[in-house]
């Protein structure tokens, strides 16, 4: 007799669940330091040093040099404050440094006019140089004599007025004037005045020495006074008797 299987016996069975194989863990890579934002490889910082190198050596070779030319230069006089009776060389005076009673400094470039007798006699002019591009620039002493010691500050600048039409107007349309009394290195007194107008600007030394009274001047225009102040001051400053430098 022959054995009937049931169906399911043939069909019905266990599932299995393969056996999935372990699984390696992905390997974990060691984190290397990241360095800040603002920090520079070496090759940068190289970089950067070299081009600023030569940013520098660039700027160096195409920086012009101050112009020798800029720089003012100046010539000696030397003035005698000879009377008008003596003027032109009377009296045997064959070296104006070897009798002068005074000096000054001149920039190059400036003109010597010739001053009469005449103006010597009136209101004793001895020198004067202007500046042949602008004529109303320029610096000129006078001197009068049998003045032993100076008067006082203000005395002295109006008796200078009394004989000087400029200086009148310019005393007469200043903003301010002022004054002060210097002393050299061998005690010799002057009085330096500066006069600042509207149009124009002056400076005067005046000391006495060898019984006469000398007066330097260095008058300008404001624009010229704006833009040579430095050396009509300098000129201004070189003024000196003989005997004192």
């Amino acid at each position: 007799m022959a054995t009937i299987f049931s169906p399911s016996a043939l069909f019905s069975s266990t599932t299995t669940t393969p056996t999935k194989p372990p699984q390696t863990p992905p390997s974990t890579k060691p984190h290397l330091p990241i360095p800040p934002s603002n920090s520079k490889s070496p090759l940068t910082t190289t970089l950067t040093t070299t081009l600023t190198a030569t940013v520098l050596a660039t700027t160096i070779l195409t920086s012009s040099p101050p112009s020798l030319a800029d720089t003012p230069t100046y010539q000696l006089y030397y003035g005698t404050a000879a009377s008008a009776a003596n003027y032109g060389g009377y009296g045997g005076n064959s070296s104006k440094k070897d009798s002068a009673e005074y000096i000054y400094e001149v920039p190059d470039g400036w003109k010597e006019r010739l001053v009469s007798k005449v103006e010597k006699g009136t209101n004793g002019t001895d020198s004067e140089f202007y500046n042949p591009k602008k004529k109303s620039e320029k610096e000129y002493l006078t001197f009068l004599s049998g003045f032993k010691q100076l008067a006082p500050k203000d005395a002295v600048l109006n008796n200078l007025a009394l004989s000087d039409v400029y200086l009148q107007d310019l005393i007469a349309s200043a903003d301010s004037v002022t004054s002060e009394e210097r002393k050299d290195e061998n005690g010799q007194v002057y009085y330096v005045y500066e006069i600042d107008g509207v149009g124009a600007h002056g400076l005067i030394s005046v000391t006495c020495a060898n019984n006469k009274l000398y007066a330097h001047f260095v008058n300008a225009p404001t624009p010229e006074w704006n833009k040579d102040k430095d050396m009509l001051k300098h000129v201004h400053e070189s003024f000196k008797t003989v005997g004192s430098f």
